[in-house]
């Protein structure tokens, strides 16, 4: 058994695309060595700006010899034949083996191919994966041919057993595989020799390289806790800054610096966007106030000042970047002050939306008729609704959300608070957005609701209207985003909304019937990942109503939760049974069995407790269901599955009596009509 390391040594690879890449090494080189035959016991892949690195361990020596026996023509067939099996296996006719068989005699191939050398079969992995990796973007440089997302330096590819380190033999390019690499850029340039992955990580750190990313990132939010911690500041979580500053550096050295002080009166979004977006800083807050007070950069190496240059040049450059932001702040400030959000939004109409739905104010003139007309629905305020959604919209037209459009509906709620609109208007302008993924958080304030719902469904019946739907994995406009966030938005705050009825109050032209189709399809995939069955679904979506998603997931919810019991399971099953025989009957005599059982021409006792029992379900299953108690119509219905099983059990259905088999094909049918009266039961699986 050997163990095997390779490094890919290169130009700072995008942090970004670190991960990916570190996944992708180890699955093509170990998928690659795993079908030419050799085995391994574990395998661990790494990332540094500059490095991609695969470390195998327990790796077999060779791969074993394979033997094939094939069977061919009998001795004597015609030539083509015998030609046809020679060329398949490559033999001549000398070399096979002639063998008795039920049916005479029989050539028989006998192949054997020997086993390879591992540090043969690494070559050629390694080589192919190099020449195919899947970079999102790669490059070429000089006159060769390769390509990789930098320019790749140096390939270390050893094999180390208990006789020692061998050089794998490959040369990609002019790039002969070797047994040294180097460190840190700046800190430890030179090269050095390693013999195994725990002689590389060694001197990997000693020549100031940090080998694993997460090691990083805990040390940099280790550092930056403590810094911020030691000044009575906190350090504002941010997962995804941290992992692309882990892939920005080798060696992590946090550095915290002050905001100034003419900066401080930005409010606390503007200036954690600007720090991240434009120079990659952790903002640190007071946790008192929540003001953002300083930052956090993370440098790529140490000093003999500490860090003071850096961080003097970080700060330099820091100023200037808000000194922007501050002048688009008070630009946008002024303009509110002066005209409200009303001014601020003029420029829309010469915005374009979408060439085939006008511009960005007809958009907003929609959504404000839409959200007054829904906002009874919601327990909003139709008239401050309406207000809320004519200005929602209104700092796409700012400075502040020009340069930093991640801010958009963040800085509408500051600037209608400037404008002194009412708290519920300035919520909506920031949260009318929401949600915009699974993830996300649901707005409860109505006005909120009503704008959010009116926007998403603008957009949706739109879209619809102009035919330019969700096809396949393709979604441009992210519709089906929109309809899960309908959904949410109606579920969360129990809104009973007939979406039929308001898809018709959306863009005009649009076809709401295959709407609420693509409606449904959402619904069903929300409700598959909060574990209810889709053949349940399907037979909730099957009654009427189900444009009213409240209804629709209170039923599936209950119809879910019978069918966890026996007795739901076994009801089904009754259910079905019932069913098959009736419509045997039914297609046999040609007429429709569903005017009642007479309980004057009832015999048996199972027969006369299933008479009692339908009649005193159906009549709690009606109450239940006008009061939408789901729940307690399927409670009802289930307490059929006793005397549905009896029935069945004790009573002969084809009586010689016509009279008596109508009347009980006639209480089969109240069983079908009762089950169906609460989802259509015969779309249940099982």
């Amino acid at each position: 058994m050997s163990d095997l390391l390779i490094e890919l040594f290169s130009e700072e690879i995008p942090a970004r695309m670190q991960q990916k890449a570190r996944e992708d090494l180890k699955s093509l080189v170990t998928n690659g060595l795993v079908e030419a035959g050799l085995t391994y016991a574990s395998a661990g892949a790494f990332s540094t700006p500059r490095r991609l690195v695969l470390t195998v361990e327990g790796l077999s020596s060779e791969s074993p010899t394979l033997r094939e026996e094939r069977k061919g023509p009998k001795v004597g067939a015609p030539d083509k034949a015998v030609e046809g099996f020679l060329r398949s296996t490559g033999l001549t006719l000398d070399q096979l083996e002639i063998r008795d068989d039920k049916k005479g005699q029989v050539y028989f191939a006998v192949m054997e191919k020997p086993g390879r050398a591992a540090a043969a079969i690494i070559a050629e992995v390694l080589e192919k994966t190099i020449r195919t990796f899947p970079w999102p973007k790669s490059m070429r440089w000089g006159a060769g041919s390769l390509r990789w997302v930098r320019p790749l330096h140096s390939i270390l590819c050893i094999l180390t057993d208990e006789a020692g380190a061998q050089i794998v033999d490959l040369d990609i390019d002019g790039i002969a595989a070797g047994n040294a690499s180097q460190g840190h850029r700046f800190m430890a340039p030179d090269r050095f020799a390693v013999t195994s992955f725990d002689d590389y990580s060694a001197k990997l750190k000693t020549a100031k390289v940090v080998l694993d990313a997460q090691t990083r990132a805990d040390t940099i939010w280790h550092d930056a806790e403590q810094m911020a911690f030691a000044r009575g500041l906190e350090l504002v979580q941010d997962k995804g800054l941290l992992a692309e500053v882990s892939g920005l550096v080798e060696w992590p050295v946090a550095l915290m610096g002050q905001i100034d002080d003419e900066f401080l009166g930005l409010p606390p979004e503007v200036l954690q966007t600007s720090m991240k977006e434009h120079q990659k800083f952790f903002s640190v807050k007071s946790p008192k106030t929540g003001r953002i007070e300083g930052f956090v950069t993370v440098a790529n190496r140490e000093t003999s000042d500490q860090g003071e240059t850096i961080l003097k040049g970080n700060q330099k450059v820091l100023s200037a970047r808000l000194s922007d932001a501050k002048f688009f702040w008070e630009n946008d400030q002024r303009l509110v002050k002066s005209g409200g959000l009303v001014a601020m939004g003029a420029g829309l109409s010469e915005v374009t939306f979408h060439n085939k739905m006008g511009s960005q104010a007809e958009r907003i003139a929609r959504i404000a008729a839409l959200t007054a007309e829904i906002a009874p629905s919601v327990g909003a305020d139709p008239a401050l609704a309406r207000q809320a959604a004519e200005v929602a919209k209104a700092d796409l037209q700012s400075e502040m959300v020009y340069e930093f459009p991640e801010l958009q509906g963040i800085m509408g709620r500051y600037y209608a608070q400037s404008a002194g609109l009412p708290d519920a208007v300035a919520d909506a302008c920031r949260d009318h957005y929401s949600p915009l993924g699974p993830s996300d958080d649901v707005p409860s304030d109505p006005v909120t609701v009503a704008v959010a719902l009116a926007d998403k469904i603008d957009t949706l019946t739109g879209f619809w209207a102009i035919d330019e739907k969700p096809t396949g994995s393709k979604d441009p406009f992210a519709l089906r985003r929109a309809a899960l966030g309908v959904i949410r938005l109606v579920l969360t705050n129990a809104l009973r909304l007939n979406l039929t009825e308001t898809f018709a109050k959306g863009y005009p032209g649009a076809d709401t019937a295959d709407l609420l189709t693509f409606f449904h399809d959402r619904l069903k995939v929300y409700l598959r990942d909060q574990g209810v069955r889709h053949d349940v679904i399907d037979a909730v979506l099957a009654m009427p109503g189900n444009d009213d998603l409240v209804l629709v997931v209170k039923r599936a919810t209950a119809l879910s939760d019978l069918l966890k019991t026996d007795d739901g399971e076994n009801l089904i099953q009754g259910y079905k049974r019932a069913n098959n025989i009736l419509s045997q009957a039914e297609s046999k005599d040609g007429v429709e069995y569903s005017f009642g059982a007479d309980l004057k021409f009832v015999e048996s006792e199972a027969e006369k407790a299933l008479f009692v029992a339908l009649d005193t379900a159906e009549e709690k299953i009606n109450k239940a269901m006008s009061g939408d108690d789901f729940a307690g119509a399927m409670a009802a219905m289930a307490t059929l599955r006793t005397p549905i099983d009896a029935f069945f059990t004790d009573v002969q259905i084809n009586s010689e009596n016509e009279i008596i088999r109508r009347n009980r094909l006639n209480l089969l049918s109240q069983i079908r009509k009762i089950c169906l009266s609460v989802a259509d039961v015969a779309k249940l699986e099982g």
